[in-house]
């Protein structure tokens, strides 16, 4: 047993090499959701009698490819990973931000950056993110017009080899799980039926309006709880997988597939508008949870949930709005608020992946690699934007 004295310190060095002969990339490798290494590092940090924790590890999956990797001080404290642990990956830590944006080729961000650090951006860089073409045009004009190639990763192409890129799928995917958590949360019954000596509770039904990534996950998660989940989509096609997941298809009378040739919703008729209008009024009487989904890229999202429609639902349910941030499905949903209605509440959450920032983080960071993978001649070690690549011509903004 080690004991701690005044005089010595205890440093802990954890070694997770990727190179292993029989599994490669161990140290990364998924146990119980979590990196293995992870789990060496959280037993060590709680340690009382260690003073420091040291990681090491080879898996430079950037670096392999030839690059530079720069940091802004402090970057992943709220994740767990301190500067140490990115300089031990071979990343070069800068204090200033801005500095980065000034000598950096590529510049990887979440969204847009802001305005100031926008005019640091000089002729050939290559900024990749979720730019929203559709809110920032004239941004991404101006920028265009300074011979920067801006990339907007929401406009992939849904083929099978832009799937390990798609950013829209792997955080819609969080985005229905943390909804249903969420509006569970806030509800004020139990979710799966329960039979006592004392009486039985009955399930919770749910409603689930848009069944895309975001709307499957959250049929599957809610049906893992207990509860009984209802589901509509304009795109017809998603009957057989809201079925597939144990939901219960609402089907408006003379529906038409309102799908694009991507594969997202589009506008609906307004013949079908009143259809869908009539259904989901005598439907939400009898919900107790909704969950809301749907959007059409670059428009405002569509109302749905009317306010004689929530004036109908009982006191005690919950509507949860991930469209808030493009002016949400209900007529009363606003970002980043609870608001009552009569007994209803209505959650607008701008971010809820905020809410999940390791998950979210790891499995965006995953998709930005394949991005430049793909972008990256590696025979060459430049970045070759070929305009005969789908993803490539999709993706960038002229």
């Amino acid at each position: 047993m080690l004991k701690k004295s005044k005089k010595n310190k205890i440093f802990c060095l954890i070694c997770a090499r990727g190179g292993s002969k029989g599994i490669k990339n161990k140290n990364i490798k998924k146990f119980k959701n979590k990196p293995l290494f992870s789990h060496s590092v959280k037993s060590a940090k709680n340690n009382k009698q260690i003073n420091k924790v040291i990681f090491s590890s080879d898996s430079k999956k950037y670096i392999s490819l030839g690059f530079e990797v720069l940091l802004s001080k402090d970057y992943g404290l709220h994740l767990g990973f301190g500067n140490e642990q990115y300089k031990s990956q071979g990343v070069n830590i800068f204090e200033n931000g801005k500095d980065i944006l000034t000598n950096s080729d590529i510049i990887l961000q979440l969204g847009l950056p802001s305005d100031d650090n926008l005019s640091l951006l000089k002729e050939n860089q290559n900024l990749i993110g979720v730019l929203n073409p559709f809110l920032n045009k004239e941004k991404l004009e101006k920028l265009s017009k300074k011979k920067i190639n801006n990339f907007s990763l929401e406009l992939l192409p849904r083929i099978t080899r832009a799937q390990s890129m798609d950013i829209l799928s792997s955080q819609a995917n969080l985005a229905g799980y943390k909804a249903v958590i969420e509006s569970f949360a806030n509800f004020e019954k139990a979710i799966p039926m329960m039979m006592t000596a004392a009486g039985t509770i009955p399930a919770a039904k749910v409603l689930v309006v848009g069944a895309g990534v975001a709307g499957l996950q959250a049929i599957a998660t809610a049906k893992r709880m207990g509860a009984i989940v209802f589901a509509t989509d304009v795109r017809m096609a998603s009957k057989e997988q809201v079925e597939s997941l144990g939901g219960k298809f609402l089907t408006v009378e003379g529906s038409e597939n309102l799908e694009t040739e991507g594969g997202y919703a589009k506008e609906a008729s307004e013949d079908f508008k009143k259809k869908q209008e009539q259904l989901l009024s005598e439907t939400l009487k009898k919900i107790d949870i909704v969950i809301c989904t749907a959007l059409i890229p670059g428009k405002k999202a569509p109302l749905i949930i009317k306010d004689n429609m929530i004036n109908d639902m009982q006191p005690g349910s919950v509507i949860y709005d991930l469209a808030a941030v493009q002016g949400g499905n209900t007529a009363y949903t606003e970002a980043n608020k609870i608001i009552d209605k009569n007994g209803v509440k209505i959650m607008g959450e701008s971010n809820i992946l905020n809410k999940l920032p390791i998950s979210a983080s790891s499995l965006y960071a995953k998709n930005v690699f394949n991005f430049i993978d793909n972008l990256f001649d590696k025979k060459d070690k430049k970045i070759n934007i070929n305009l005969e690549d789908e993803i490539i011509e999709k993706t960038l903004i002229k």
